[in-house]
């Protein structure tokens, strides 16, 4: 049986329920089951967001996940807020960009990528979010390579075509991030 859970949390604007979006759809075109739930405060834009997704192939039983296998934190209140939930033997992927605090936990796996570093090297913060899902697929390889690629491609090209190259890059600096760092499972 194939089963994963993974929150995606940062500040409005980041683009996390994008990302969770962006995993949940590549699941979807594998023919996986899967349930998408966005939360965001009222504020929308710098206030709060984050979505749950989960993942199987099987029926999925209830879509609420308290104590992720996964988290993916893009600022320091969810690396606080959510940090502390993932499950034993789980991954926590921190921005480390704007996550100065190191999350010490010696029962999960801590991967550590300034995305939003990454991001503006490439031409603007906005991507700090597929740099993630870069790293977040060559970690956990939930789903194919091409399946993520492509949906990156398709889903974000659709709406703007002058970023299609930079969401490439974006993609691809992620998971070369993790390779470097020997983070990579092969």
């Amino acid at each position: 049986m194939f089963y994963e859970d993974v929150i995606v949390a940062g500040f409005g604007g980041q683009g996390v329920l994008m990302l969770g979006k962006l995993i949940a759809e590549a699941a979807l075109r594998e023919g996986l089951n899967v349930t998408w739930i966005p939360a965001y405060g009222p504020e929308m834009r710098g206030g709060t967001a984050n979505c749950t997704v989960v993942i199987s192939d099987m029926e999925v039983g209830s879509p609420v996940v308290t104590s992720p296998k996964t988290a993916i934190v893009m600022n320091q209140p969810s690396a606080d807020a959510f940090g502390p939930r993932v499950k034993e033997g789980g991954y926590l992927f921190v921005n480390s960009s704007l996550v100065p605090k190191r999350f010490e936990r010696d029962d999960i796996d801590v991967i550590e990528i300034p995305a939003s570093d990454i991001a503006l090297e490439i031409g603007s913060e906005k991507v700090a979010n597929i740099v993630m899902l870069g790293a977040y697929i060559e970690i956990t390889k939930v789903v194919k390579d091409e399946t993520a690629e492509d949906v990156v491609l398709e889903v974000l090209g659709k709406k703007k075509a002058e970023f299609i190259e930079m969401n490439r890059r974006a993609y691809l600096e992620g998971k070369k991030y993790v390779q470097s760092r020997g983070n990579s499972k092969k």
